[in-house]
C-alpha cells in the first residue's frame, strides 16, 4: 500500500474512492465541503441524509456516483465533535476509512481530514497508521491463508503536500507495531526464549545495534537467582538480551526499557486451572515483543538517545527441576525472596532484569509486562496501568501515551501495602493479599531499584483483543510500541 502526500484537494482528486473526515460541527456542509457536494451532483449532502449521518465517531457511509462523476465511490467517516478531539479520534477514523474502502472493493483511495491541533505532521502520521495497522492481517499459520481480502493500492492524503516525512515516520513504527503483534500471536513452540534472543539478533544485525545475550551460565556468575529459579525447570534454555541502540553523535540521554519476556507460562507447580486462560499463555512475554517493536521503529527513526531493549526471556514450566513454593530465591542484588506463589513469575524474572538494567546508569528506565490479573479487574482490556514515585517520568509517559494513541493510568504506589509482602524468613514473599495485587507486584518491582527514576507499565489487559476494534483485528495488539516511541522521541528535548 503506497501512502502519498497529495498537493491536491478534495475538489480536484479522482480514483476509486473519496472518504471525507467529518466533525459534528462540520454538518450542514459549508465551504469546500458544499463546492464538493455540488462537484457530485448533490450526492455526498444525499448520503448523509440518506444514511441520518450525525458524523458520531466511528460512523462511516459510501455510496456510488454516477459514471461521468470524478471519483467512483465517495464515502464519509464519523470524527465525533471536533472540540473533543483528539489525534486518537483521527488515527482510527482513518482506519474505519481504509476498512471502509476495502470492503467496498476499492484500490484507490483520497482521504481529506481536518488537521489537529494546526500540526500536518502528526496527522499525516495518525493517519497512516491508523490505515496500516487496521489492513495488518496476520495468516502466518494458516494452511490456505484467506485471498479473498481486498488490499488497497494506493493512498493519497489530500492536502498534506510535503509530509512525506511523517509518512515515512508512521511506516517504521508501524513496523515495530508489526513485528510485536506477530511475536504475540505466535504459538509458544514457535516463540520460544532462544527465538526472541534469535529476533533481537536479526535487528541487531539489520540496523547496526550491539547485542549482548546472556546465558545461563553466565547470569549464575551474575546472581541472577529469581530469574533462573523461575527458568530451573524449562527443557528451553534461558536467554537474557541486551540489545542496545547508539546514536551516531554523542547521546543527549540514555534509557533503558525492560520487557517482561515468558514465552510460556504454565504457572509452574501452582498450576494454572483449566479455564484460567494457560492456553492464552503465549502472551505473557507481550513486554519483551513491545520492546522488541520499539527497537525496530527507534533503529530506523536514529533518535539523539542512547536505548537499552533489555529482557530475561524464559519459559516457566512444570518438571522435577521445578521451583517449590516456600523455596528462597536470591536476586542479584542479595534481596531474598520466599516463593508462594509460583505463578507470580515474571516479577522474579524482572527483579534480575531490574538490577542489571540499574548499573547501567541510564537516565530513566520503564518496565512493561503483562503481571497482574489484578490490573484487568482494575482497568479493564483497554488501559494498561502505570506505577511510578518521579513526577517527571510520569509526566512524560502520560503525554507520550496521549499522543501514541495508547490508554494508560497512573495508579497509586501505596507503600503501607508492602506490609502484605513480608516474610517471616526471608526478605519478602513473592505474591500478597488478593486486594491491591497490582499495587503490591509493583512494590515487589521497586525493591530491585535503586535511584534510577523508574516507572513500571502493567499492560495485562490491552495486549491482546478478542474483539476486531478499530485498527486491531481480533489477537495481538502491539501495545506500548508506539507509547515507548513517543517517549524516546520526546526525551530528546
Amino acid at each position: 500500500m503506497d501512502f502519498i502526500a497529495s498537493d491536491r484537494s478534495c475538489l480536484d482528486w479522482t480514483g476509486d474512492c473519496l472518504i471525507i473526515g467529518l466533525s459534528e460541527e462540520s454538518l450542514p456542509l459549508t465551504g469546500i465541503l458544499s463546492e464538493l457536494n455540488d462537484k457530485v451532483a448533490g450526492m455526498l449532502q444525499t448520503l448523509i441524509d440518506e444514511e441520518e449521518f450525525e458524523a458520531k465517531a466511528g460512523t462511516t457511509a459510501i455510496t456510488r456516483l454516477g459514471p461521468d462523476a470524478p471519483v467512483k465511490k465517495i464515502g464519509v467517516v464519523g470524527l465525533g465533535s471536533s472540540d473533543a478531539m483528539e489525534l486518537e479520534g483521527l488515527r482510527r477514523g482513518a482506519a474505519i476509512a481504509a476498512r471502509a474502502a476495502t470492503k467496498a472493493k476499492c484500490r484507490t483511495l483520497g482521504i481529506s481530514f481536518p488537521v489537529w491541533n494546526n500540526s500536518q505532521a502528526l496527522t499525516a502520521q495518525a493517519i497512516t497508521e491508523g490505515m496500516i495497522l487496521a489492513m495488518n492481517r496476520d495468516q502466518r499459520f494458516k494452511s490456505e491463508p484467506d485471498k479473498s481480502t481486498n488490499e488497497l493500492d494506493q493512498v493519497e492524503l489530500l492536502s498534506f503536500a510535503g509530509e512525506d516525512a511523517a509518512i515515512q515516520k508512521a511506516k517504521m513504527i508501524c513496523e515495530g507495531v508489526i513485528l510485536a503483534r506477530e511475536l504475540v500471536a505466535a504459538p509458544p513452540n514457535v516463540v520460544t526464549p532462544a527465538k526472541l534472543a534469535d529476533t533481537a539478533a536479526d535487528l541487531a544485525r539489520d540496523y547496526g545495534l550491539k547485542l549482548e545475550v546472556l546465558e545461563r551460565d553466565q547470569c549464575e556468575a551474575l546472581g541472577m537467582g529469581a530469574y533462573l529459579g523461575v527458568a530451573q525447570a524449562s527443557d528451553l534454555p534461558p536467554k537474557f538480551i541486551h540489545l542496545t541502540y547508539s546514536p551516531a553523535e554523542t547521546a543527549q540521554r540514555k534509557l533503558a526499557i525492560i520487557g517482561k519476556g515468558l514465552t510460556f507460562d504454565s504457572g509452574g507447580l501452582n498450576l494454572k486451572p483449566s479455564g484460567s486462560g494457560i492456553e492464552m499463555m503465549k502472551i505473557d512475554m507481550g513486554g519483551a515483543a513491545a520492546v522488541l517493536g520499539a527497537a525496530k521503529a527507534i533503529a530506523q527513526l536514529k533518535p539523539d538517545v542512547e536505548v537499552h531493549f533489555i529482557s530475561a526471556a524464559t519459559e516457566n514450566m512444570i518438571s522435577g527441576h521445578a521451583m517449590r513454593p516456600g523455596d528462597i530465591l536470591t536476586a542479584s542484588n542479595g534481596k531474598t525472596i520466599e516463593v508462594n506463589n509460583t505463578d507470580a513469575e515474571g516479577r522474579l524474572t524482572l527483579a534480575d532484569a531490574l538490577v542489571f538494567t540499574d548499573k547501567l546508569g541510564v537516565d530513566a528506565m520503564i518496565n512493561l509486562a503483562t503481571l497482574t490479573g489484578a490490573c484487568v479487574v482494575a482497568l479493564g482490556d483497554d488501559i494498561g496501568a502505570l506505577f511510578s514515585q518521579d513526577e517527571d517520568l510520569s509526566g512524560k509517559l502520560t503525554a507520550a501515551a496521549k499522543l501514541s494513541g495508547e490508554k494508560l493510568w497512573q495508579m497509586p504506589m501505596e507503600e503501607k501495602y508492602f506490609e502484605g509482602l513480608k516474610s517471616v524468613v526471608a526478605d519478602m514473599k513473592n505474591t500478597g493479599p488478593r486486594a491491591g495485587g497490582s499495587i503490591t507486584a509493583a512494590l515487589f518491582l521497586k525493591q530491585f531499584v535503586k535511584d534510577t527514576p523508574w516507572a513500571h507499565l502493567d499492560i495485562a489487559g490491552p495486549v491482546w483483543s478478542e474483539k476486531e476494534n478499530a485498527y486491531n483485528s481480533p489477537g495481538a495488539t502491539g501495545y506500548g510500541v508506539r507509547l515507548l516511541v513517543q517517549w524516546v522521541i520526546d526525551s530528546q528535548s
